[in-house]
């Protein structure tokens, strides 16, 4: 009982701090696409958890581009599970998943 207390309390709790604060709301130095953050419904903290909870793993490479399907405005992210990497793309927005496939031999 009280591990599902501090898992439905206090971690959203947290992550809420930590969006309002600000402090998971900046891209990191390598994020490409950074000048269309302002046009996307969708943030990239929310874009991430989306992501990571479609493909588990670890990110190796994010970006926001311009690409055909959904909005026209997607988040893409380069996920490392199980060993293989992955393409997960989300809608900027609306936050759905549009690609969650395995990187070819020649990823973009």
């Amino acid at each position: 009982m009280m591990k599902q207390t501090l898992k439905t309390l206090i971690w959203p709790a947290l992550a809420s701090a930590a969006v309002a604060s600000g402090a998971m709301a900046s891209p990191p130095p390598h994020f490409r696409g950074a000048e269309l953050l302002k046009v996307a419904k969708v943030n990239l903290t929310r874009a991430t958890a989306i992501a990571l909870k479609a493909r588990p793993g670890k990110i190796t490479d994010q970006e926001l581009e311009r690409e055909k399907g959904g909005s026209g405005l997607r988040y893409s992210f380069d996920i490392r599970s199980g060993g293989k990497p992955y393409e997960v793309g989300i809608d900027a927005a609306t936050g759905v998943v549009l690609e969650n496939k395995a990187e070819g031999a020649h990823p973009d």
